[in-house]
């Protein structure tokens, strides 16, 4: 194959047009046709920018076949996988928003005699979680329809696209870990700024209550931080299409892992929600009540790495 049949190849492959990729390279829709057409040759700085825009090795697309290095996707997986992997980090996020809401709502809100504020924050953290389970639902939903047509997924993504995806991956999670350092930073030196629990609301009734104000804004660094790490890892986890076969091969010891540890984290989760409702509706206090989700969250990983510890499957 001629290096303008490879650049066609990989246009359409990655379904942009002559005018997209002109626009991507800087140049004219004009010098792409004559690429394609092999009746010019890019030049060597435009051939890096090209191998490098299709994450192709550049020995090969002057060189070689590069449709016969490449395995369709025929199953849609990255599509599909694309768009559970924003459902879950939505519902993550939400949820986790929904818990920061109810701080900053509870520290700024003036009390009224006979209202209760904490029930009413407590009301606005359940309708992020009611938000954030029907994304679940319809995510896992799918995604348990997507499995059961598709137990097998042959591994088109090549060598480039996840070393990519691996330099991608380390800038979320370092992105992740700044805004958790944001958030303790601002914590710690608020207790230094305040001296008192509560301050003037600036011109509303009563008083704003520091701590539950300072802790809505550590909140919501964790939120972006916890985003973040949940998009990297559902992303990280597209890309390991051996451990996906492997889930679904019945005879396999990850496919038992998984099934167990589904079944755990589905108590640890169930449980995690009466001990919240109990709380909340008995103390009144649903802010101590939020951090229980997360508690069950870290019991989750650490019960998955318990069960997943000897399996001789793992790379």
């Amino acid at each position: 194959m001629s290096l303008g049949e490879n650049l066609q190849f990989l246009r359409k492959r990655d379904n942009i047009t002559q005018e997209q990729l002109a626009e991507a390279m800087e140049v004219s829709r004009q010098s792409v046709s004559k690429w394609e057409s092999d009746a010019s040759y890019p030049e060597m700085d435009k051939l890096l920018q090209l191998a490098d825009f299709f994450h192709c090795n550049l020995d090969d697309m002057i060189k070689q076949d590069v449709s016969s290095l490449y395995v369709e996707d025929k199953n849609h997986y990255d599509s599909f996988f694309d768009k559970f992997s924003k459902q879950m980090t939505l519902g993550v996020g939400l949820i986790l928003l929904g818990l920061t809401t109810m701080l900053f709502l509870m520290s700024v809100l003036p009390e009224k005699p006979g209202f209760d504020m904490e029930a009413l924050g407590g009301i606005g953290f359940f309708i992020f979680l009611a938000i954030a389970v029907a994304i679940f639902v319809v995510a896992g939903l799918q995604s348990e329809h997507f499995e059961k047509e598709h137990p097998y997924i042959e591994d088109f993504y090549t060598k480039e696209e996840k070393e990519a995806f691996h330099q991608k991956f380390i800038k979320l999670i370092v992105s992740g870990m700044v805004f958790i350092f944001i958030g303790l930073i601002f914590a710690i030196g608020s207790d230094f700024v305040f001296t008192g629990k509560e301050i003037a609301s600036g011109g509303m009734p009563g008083f704003i209550d520091t701590d539950e104000l300072i802790g809505s804004v550590f909140m919501f660094c964790i939120t972006i931080a916890v985003t973040l790490f949940t998009y990297a890892g559902t992303q990280q986890s597209k890309y390991n299409i051996r451990q996906y076969n492997l889930e679904h091969d019945r005879n396999s010891q990850t496919y038992k892992n998984k099934k167990r540890t589904g079944t755990v984290c589905g108590c640890i989760m169930l449980l995690a929600t009466i001990v919240f409702l109990a709380c909340g509706f008995f103390t009144k206090h649903w802010q101590y009540a939020a951090p229980i989700y997360a508690c069950s969250g870290i019991a989750c990983g650490i019960a998955a790495i318990i069960i997943n510890r000897n399996n001789p499957e793992k790379e």
